[in-house]
């Protein structure tokens, strides 16, 4: 029996195999024109000596979202005993991983090692890229070690494929071992990859030393290879190499800039992230793109930092890039913690295309600037919006909205419609609770959840001890907090205060004693005013203000004026 004819299985890939004749293997086959399977079958026009338009109409059916379509021609081709080539069985290999159909992957590959073609490049990089689909990385590299001659491609493939699957060690084992190979070619896709990989780990040391193969191999200006580096050494935390390398790259695209503004100002280093899409902007080369300008607009989300916000805001109507929503969803941040809801009202009305993150921004939005039944009221209106279902951010933020409004009833509701609440919700329930006063139903949500463990749920709980003063409870849960959380600096701040409150100063003294004995750093509390354009910031104790002998003399004075009254 010839290969072709141990290939001619007429129910390979049938949609319908009782439909199909099996004939015995010594059977003697018709022709195919008289065949009645093959009558009136547009197939019959196609050329039986040539496998090109074959090959053509495959791809045709797998660039149209058709693998079965594509398999079942591949199955004409074999019937017609017409011998598939190099290029016919990565496509049917594609073909069968897009049908989802493992069984049809392994028959191909009995296919191709039946035709000598499993070893071809070509087939055996589909081979194992339909290996990984279904059973992961691992398979692929045993089809690669089971070639004959595995080469460069299929190696880089390797290191890509266990990269994507998160699998860093395995990746960048394999691709030491390909920069090690005097018969092999390390390229850009392989050096992207492994960086990749390298920032998965997030190890340095590993980046640095392929760092040096990229260098060794000339290519570490190449573009792609020059961004994954840059991406590499800000995702381990090396922000001093990330800029030294950013300034010696030769060119610099806008995935460049956009990835150094974007991790400046991810990582609270607003100036300098802004300074940064100023000096893109002054060297001309490259425009800030809409990934580029919503990078650098959390970095204006702030008062004191306003003006540029709404500098960046005129930058991208300038430019036509507040019509991707990605923009105006960050132009609705940004003006929202910067204090300015009705700018960002004004985004919002005007979109036509509001996902469910553009929704969440104003509910949560309205919430924070003490108008949670509007933010509410935005809740209900997304939900009776077709297309846009509430996630979990959604849901959280509605919680944070009747919490400001303290509307229990609603936020129960709300809470009973998430499927799987998580600590966030859990917590949010336990503070609106708190903040109406509910304590006995706060206490038995708790014990029914058995959430009393989490620090946020005891946090949500003292915030209603503050604004009730139930300075007993508030002492206990505090205490309970530093059990739970003995090195977090900011339970022994809620402790002083909270001793403070009851006028045990001495105390509250001694708190504050601890958090240095322990060398614990709590975070600096801060306040600023706007006057005449300019914001004045004012850090707790702070003495650098030029006018701050004026201000402390005008508190003091306010103080005594109180006591005056009250005495």
């Amino acid at each position: 029996m010839t290969t072709i004819q141990a290939l001619k299985t007429p129910d390979f890939f049938s949609p319908n195999q009782s439909h199909h004749p099996h004939h015995p293997p010594n059977q003697k086959q018709p022709n195919p024109p008289t065949h009645p399977f093959f009558a009136h079958n547009p197939l019959d026009q196609i050329p039986h000596s040539d496998t090109h338009p074959w090959n053509t109409l495959i791809s045709t059916h797998i660039s149209h979202s058709h693998p079965l379509r594509a398999l079942s021609v591949y199955r004409h081709m074999l019937l017609r005993r017409l011998r598939p080539d190099r290029h016919t069985l990565p496509r049917v290999l594609h073909a069968s991983r897009l049908s989802d159909n493992p069984f049809n992957g392994r028959l191909l590959h009995a296919h191709s090692l039946k035709l000598g073609l499993a070893s071809d490049p070509y087939v055996l990089t589909a081979l194992m890229s339909m290996y990984a689909h279904f059973e992961g990385a691992a398979s692929a590299h045993r089809v690669l070690v089971n070639s004959p001659s595995p080469n460069s491609v299929s190696r880089t493939l390797l290191v890509s494929l266990y990269a994507a699957e998160g699998s860093p060690d395995s990746a960048l084992e394999a691709f030491f071992e390909l920069a090690s190979s005097d018969d092999a070619e390390v390229d850009a896709v392989a050096l992207a990859a492994a960086l990749r990989a390298c920032a998965q780990t997030g190890s340095a040391r590993l980046g640095k030393r392929v760092h040096n193969v990229a260098r060794r191999v000339g290519l570490e200006f190449d573009a792609l290879v020059g961004n994954s580096i840059l991406k590499m050494y800000f995702d381990c935390g090396c922000a001093t190499d990330a800029r030294e390398f950013f300034d010696r790259m030769r060119v610099r695209d806008v995935v460049s800039w956009t990835t150094a503004i974007g991790w400046y100002v991810k990582h609270g280093r607003f100036n300098e992230g802004l300074k940064l899409l100023r000096a893109m902007c002054f060297e001309g080369k490259m425009r800030p793109d809409a990934f580029t300008v919503s990078a650098a607009l959390p970095a204006c989300a702030r008062v004191a930092a306003r003006n540029s916000g709404r500098e960046l805001h005129a930058f991208a109507v300038r430019g036509c890039l507040d019509s991707h929503r990605t923009v105006r969803n960050a132009l609705m941040d940004m003006y929202v913690k910067s204090g300015r809801v009705d700018s960002a009202r004004e985004v919002f009305v005007r979109m036509t295309d509001k996902d469910v993150v553009s929704w969440t921004i104003m509910i949560l939005g309205h919430s924070l600037h003490g108008e949670g039944d509007i933010g509410l009221e935005l809740f209900r209106e997304m939900e009776r919006t077709e297309g846009v279902a509430p996630d979990r951010m959604a849901y959280a933020a509605a919680l944070h909205a009747c919490n400001t409004a303290i509307m229990v009833k609603e936020g129960r509701a709300c809470f009973d419609r998430i499927k799987e609440p998580e600590p966030e919700h859990l917590s949010l329930m336990v503070g609106l609770l708190a903040r109406a006063g509910r304590f006995e139903e706060a206490r038995a949500f708790i014990n029914d959840r058995r959430i009393g463990r989490f620090a946020d749920v005891l946090r949500a709980l003292i915030g209603g001890c503050r604004i009730h003063r139930n300075v007993a409870m508030g002492r206990r849960i505090t205490e309970r907090l530093i059990e739970l959380d003995p090195l977090n600096a900011e339970n022994y701040v809620l402790l002083s205060n909270a001793y403070a409150s009851i006028g045990k100063f001495e105390l509250a003294g001694k708190m504050k004693e601890t958090i240095g004995d322990m060398g614990l750093k709590p975070k600096k509390a801060c306040s600023w005013i706007e006057v005449r354009n300019k914001v004045h910031v004012f850090d707790v104790g702070d003495v650098s203000h030029p006018r701050s002998e004026g201000v402390y003399w005008e508190l003091q004075s306010l103080i005594e004026g109180d006591q005056v009254k009250g005495g």
